[in-house]
C-alpha cells in the first residue's frame, strides 16, 4: 500500500461525498413533488408521458397497488427485452450480422437486465447487435435503476408519512427518476468519457493491422451512453466481454476516477434524499456513515490482500511486497482497482475492472462477502437504502431487546408485524444463495463448468449464486456460466433476489405508514448517533456472518490458509 495510492482512492470518495449532498436534496425536492430546475424543460415531457399511458400521478397507491405496478411493469418490460433477444438477427442496426440469442441464454440476459443485475453469460461484441445494445439493454438499465429509485421512495414516504395507506404513485416515481435524474446524469458522463476517448459509433468494427503485421478486427460501438448508464444506473452490463477493463471502455485512470464515481454518485445521494423527505437529514447522515465505514474497512481489506503478495512470488524468487498485479490494468494498479473491486460489490452493479477470479483469497472473500451482507454499502441505487432501511429496523428491535426499550425507528413503533416482514426479506438471499451452490455442487454437468477444483471452485459457484441473488452481475470468470442450467437457475436466483426480497419490504412499508409518528421521548433509542451506527454496522456483519461463514470457510479462508503451503488449485 502507498500513499498515492490512498490519496487517488481518498480523491473519488470526497468526490462523490460532496456531491452526495446537492443531489440527494435536488432528489428529496424532486419525489416531493416540488419544482426542481430542470421542470421548465422536463415537465412538458413528463405530462405527456401521463397522457399517453393513461395516467394520473397524484391518485397515490398502497403497497399492493405499488407492487402490482411495479410487477406488471418488470413483466412487460422482460417480455419485449426477450423478443429482442431472440429475433436479433431480424432486426436492424445489425453490421455484423449477429444471430437471436438461444431460449435460455436470452431468458438469462432479460431476467438479468430487468432485475438490475446485468450478469452477461456472453461476450458483449461478439454477441450483441448495436440494436440490442441500445433498444433492448440500456433501455432496461435506465428503467430497472428507475424501479430501483421509486421503490426507495415508497419505503420513504411510509416513514415520512402517518396515518396513510398511500406510498405514492409508481408510474410517476418511476418516470421522475429515469427524466429528471437518470437522464440528465447519463448525457452528461457520457459527454465526458467521450471527451476521455471512448468511442460513440454506430460503426461496428475497424481494421487494424498490429506491430506484427497482422489483422486485427476491433469492435466499436455506442459504447459511451451504454457505460454512463451501465455506471450510473448500477447496473454493471458491459459493452465488451472485458468490460471496464477494456482500454475503449475504460481507457484511462482519469475515465477509471470518473466510472467509480458515476457507480457511487445515487446510492450516496439517496440516504440524504430519506433524511430530507423524512425531516431528519441527521438520520440520512447516519446511514450514509454505517455504508462509509464498511465500504472502506472493504477497501482496505482488498487493497491490503493484493499488494501484500503471496508466498508463491517469494518462492520463485520474485519481490513478494509488489503485490498480486494478476488479472489486473497496470493503467490501474492495485489501488483503485481495490476500489472498484468494493464499490462494485458494495453496489449492486457488477462492472469490473480488474479480473476478481484472479485475485487473492482474501481479496476474493471481500466482494463475495459484501454481495452476501445484501448489497447495502452504499448499494444498487434505490435497492441499497430500502436494504438499509431493513437492517435500522432489525438494529432498533436488537436494541430494544438490549436496553428493554420500545423499538421505533423515526418516530414509527416497531412491532411484530413489521419485524417478520423484515426477517423474511432478510432470509431471502441465504436461502437462494446457499441452495442453488449446494444443488450445483452436487450435480456433474454444473462441476464441469468449473475451471478450477477445490476450494477455488466452490469460490466460483458461491460467488455466482451470491452475484445473481445479490442483483450484482460480476463473476469469478473461472465459470462457464453459458449452459441451460446456470442460464436457468441463475436467472431464478436474480427474480427472487429481486422481487422476492422487495415485496416483504413493500408489505413493512405499508404497515408503517398507516401508523402515527410519535415524538421523541426519554425512553426512546437515538438512531442518529454514532451509537446507533455502530450497532447497526455491527448488525449487518453479524447476520453476515452467521449465514455465510460455514460456505466461506469451505471456500476463500480455507484456500487462504493452504496458500502458505503453496498448494494451487
Amino acid at each position: 500500500m502507498t500513499v498515492f495510492g490512498w490519496l487517488q482512492i481518498a480523491a473519488v470518495l470526497l468526490f462523490t461525498l460532496a456531491t452526495a449532498v446537492p443531489l440527494g436534496r435536488y432528489m428529496a425536492r424532486l419525489f416531493s413533488g416540488e419544482r426542481t430546475f430542470l421542470h421548465p424543460l422536463l415537465h412538458p415531457v413528463e405530462r405527456g408521458f401521463y397522457r399517453l399511458a393513461g395516467v394520473t400521478p397524484e391518485r397515490e397507491q398502497g403497497w399492493l397497488g405499488y407492487a402490482l405496478a411495479m410487477l406488471a411493469f418488470s413483466a412487460a418490460g422482460f417480455a419485449a427485452l426477450y423478443l429482442i433477444l431472440r429475433a436479433q438477427g431480424l432486426m436492424p442496426f445489425n453490421p455484423g450480422q449477429l444471430p437471436g440469442l438461444p431460449a435460455d441464454l436470452a431468458f438469462n440476459t432479460a431476467v438479468s437486465f430487468l432485475t438490475n443485475t446485468n450478469w452477461q453469460a456472453y461476450a458483449g461484441e461478439t454477441t450483441m447487435s448495436p440494436f440490442s445494445q441500445m433498444a433492448g439493454l440500456a433501455v432496461q438499465n435506465f428503467l430497472s435503476a428507475a424501479t430501483g429509485i421509486a421503490l426507495a421512495m415508497a419505503v420513504t414516504r411510509a416513514f415520512a408519512r402517518a396515518g396513510t395507506d398511500r406510498l405514492g404513485n409508481f408510474w410517476a416515481d418511476m418516470t421522475r427518476a429515469t427524466l429528471y435524474v437518470l437522464l440528465p446524469l447519463s448525457i452528461l458522463v457520457a459527454l465526458a468519457l467521450v471527451a476521455l476517448g471512448v468511442p460513440q459509433t454506430l460503426t461496428g468494427s475497424v481494421a487494424a493491422v498490429t506491430l506484427e503485421g497482422a489483422q486485427q478486427t476491433i469492435a466499436l460501438g455506442p459504447v459511451a451512453s451504454q457505460e454512463a448508464i451501465k455506471q450510473l444506473g448500477t447496473n454493471g452490463g458491459g459493452f465488451f466481454n472485458a468490460n471496464s477493463a477494456h482500454p475503449l471502455e475504460n481507457p484511462s485512470a482519469l475515465s477509471n476516477g470518473l466510472v467509480i464515481w458515476a457507480m457511487l454518485a445515487i446510492s450516496a445521494a439517496l440516504p440524504i434524499t430519506f433524511g430530507r423527505m423524512t425531516g431528519s437529514e441527521r438520520q440520512g447522515w447516519a446511514i450514509l456513515a454505517a455504508m462509509g465505514l464498511l465500504l472502506i474497512a472493504a477497501t482496505t481489506t482488498v487493497y491490503w490482500a493484493e499488494t501484500a503478495g503471496t508466498p508463491h512470488l517469494a518462492a520463485l524468487g520474485l519481490d513478494p511486497l509488489a503485490g498480486n498485479m494478476e488479472g489486473k490494468e497496470v493503467r490501474f494498479g492495485q489501488a483503485m482497482s481495490a476500489l472498484f473491486v468494493a464499490v462494485t460489490t458494495g453496489l449492486s452493479c457488477g462492472a469490473v475492472n480488474a479480473m476478481h477470479d484472479s485475485l487473492t483469497p482474501m481479496g476474493g472473500l471481500v466482494p463475495m462477502l459484501l454481495m452476501q451482507l445484501g448489497e447495502v454499502l452504499p448499494g444498487g441505487v434505490g435497492s441499497g437504502l430500502y436494504g438499509m432501511v431493513v437492517f435500522c429496523v432489525l438494529s432498533v428491535f436488537v436494541a430494544g431487546l438490549m436496553v428493554g426499550r420500545s423499538p421505533a425507528f423515526l418516530g414509527k413503533k416497531i412491532e411484530a408485524r413489521e419485524i417478520r416482514l423484515a426477517v423474511l426479506a432478510v432470509l431471502i438471499l441465504p436461502l437462494v444463495i446457499l441452495g442453488f451452490t449446494s444443488a450445483a455442487a452436487l450435480l456433474p454437468s454444473a462441476l464441469a463448468s468449473l475451471n478450477n477444483a477445490g476450494p477455488h471452485g466452490l469460490s466460483e459457484l458461491l460467488y455466482a449464486y451470491s452475484s445473481a441473488a445479490g442483483n450484482n452481475g460480476s463473476a469469478f470468470a473461472g465459470l462457464n456460466a453459458n449452459t441451460p442450467w446456470f442460464n436457468t437457475t441463475l436467472g431464478i436466483a436474480m427474480m427472487l433476489g429481486r422481487f422476492a426480497y422487495v415485496l416483504p419490504v413493500l408489505a413493512m412499508a405499508g404497515a408503517l405508514a398507516a401508523k402515527p409518528r410519535l415524538a421523541a421521548s426519554a425512553g426512546t433509542f437515538p438512531t442518529t448517533s454514532p451509537l446507533f451506527v455502530g450497532l447497526l454496522v455491527g448488525v449487518i456483519v453479524i447476520l453476515g456472518g452467521l449465514q455465510f461463514f460455514p460456505a466461506l470457510a469451505l471456500g476463500p479462508i480455507v484456500e487462504q490458509v493452504l496458500m502458505r503451503d503453496l498448494v494451487t488449485f
